[in-house]
């Protein structure tokens, strides 16, 4: 296994911090690294533009820095690229001003027009160059909701052709809350079945019992036809994490997110990757319980139901991450990590697949 390599690193090329990132394959085989560049600081507000990077060979070496999305002198965030059968890409995102920060927002303290939107850019020359963007948040953001948030990580597409990307929004308070309580966030999914022409919500999972309240959400196919959701849980009660299963590609859920206790980690962003063959199901995310660290790979062999540690990376400082199938022996982790925090730089490091699947030892390490 090669030593990861580091694509963005704060403070270098311009910005100050690298945040949320993304990775898909496009057709050629190139891969793709995207995450939010945050012009001034490490803040989840301002200017922030969505950056790329290109790797031709696995995730060995990369390419120049690209700005893919940029909303002026405010914030262009949240990627969520899906590569198409097609070939084309698409990149489904949010913008807001560059003074919404999300306390603002889950207060109701920002306008409509400056809160939260969300567009849709595409590439048809694997990543090189983008199409302008494109409003869509009419067509996928209830009106009052206030917090939303496309993914982060990758997007996909079913084997029907349908695009999945999940998402997450608050709804407003009642009686004297603020809405910056944990019991006002809910899931959904943006669905389209014309390659992103057009788009509408599929499920909605919200509620404010306080109990299991879905946050920033990965999903994956499974083989039988069914899409598994895995989901950051804002009022987590047992555990951080919760599931949940869509029998009609993202419509509805079969039952309400459930808590999943066998994901042991802080309440943090997590990634899903669904092998294909085998029939394996890889998370990844921090698995220390108390603290953004310890970035770990797990492994399912029933879609979702049990999981093991199948690669701990190191016991460092770590955060978000996201999962991509770099050819039939590699899987690829993109992730935030750093010496002394979560947050220096974000790495790339290239898996061997039949080590991912082969049960090991009880730390699952390899």
């Amino acid at each position: 296994m090669s030593a990861a390599t580091v694509p963005f690193r704060a403070g270098r090329e311009g910005y100050a911090s690298y945040r949320i990132p993304a990775v898909v394959r496009a057709h050629d085989g190139t891969l793709l690294a995207f995450c939010e560049g945050r012009a001034d600081s490490a803040k989840d507000w301002g200017r922030i533009d969505i950056v790329l990077k290109r790797s031709p060979d696995g995730g060995r070496t990369w390419g120049p820095l690209q700005v893919a999305a940029r909303h002026g002198a405010g914030l262009a965030g949240n990627p969520a690229p899906v590569v198409l059968d097609t070939g084309r890409i698409l990149l489904v995102h949010v913008r807001s001003a560059a003074s919404a920060s999300e306390h603002r927002i889950l207060r109701g303290e920002v306008g409509e027009a400056d809160g939260r939107r969300v567009w849709v850019q595409h590439s048809d020359d694997d990543g090189r160059g983008w199409s302008a963007p494109r409003e869509i948040t009419g067509q996928v953001k209830h009106p009052g909701w206030r917090w939303y948030a496309t993914t982060p990580g990758h997007a996909l597409q079913l084997s029907t052709g349908r695009v999945v990307v999940p998402g997450n929004h608050t709804v407003p308070p009642t009686g004297t809350d603020l809405g910056d309580e944990a019991k006002y966030n809910g899931g959904h999914c943006l669905l389209s079945d014309d390659r992103g022409e057009t788009w509408y919500l599929g499920y909605l999972d919200q509620n404010t019992h306080g109990h299991v309240n879905a946050n920033e959400t990965t999903a994956a196919e499974l083989p039988d036809g069914r899409v598994y959701f895995n989901t950051r849980d804002a009022s987590p009660s047992p555990g951080n994490r919760a599931d949940a299963h869509s029998a009609d590609g993202g419509r509805t859920l079969v039952r309400p997110f459930r808590p999943q206790a066998g994901l042991a980690g802080p309440v943090c962003q997590a990634s899903l990757l669904h092998l294909g063959e085998p029939d394996v199901l890889l998370f990844s995310g921090p698995a220390l319980p108390g603290g953004r660290g310890l970035m770990t790979v797990r492994a399912s062999t029933d879609h979702g139901a049990t999981w093991r540690d199948a690669h701990t990376v190191d016991g460092l400082p770590a955060a978000y991450s996201d999962l991509v199938r770099v050819d039939a022996h590699t899987v690829g982790l993109l992730y935030e990590t750093g010496d002394l925090g979560a947050y220096e730089r974000i790495a790339f490091l290239r898996l061997p697949v039949d080590r991912l699947v082969r049960p090991h030892g009880p730390a699952g390490r390899t």
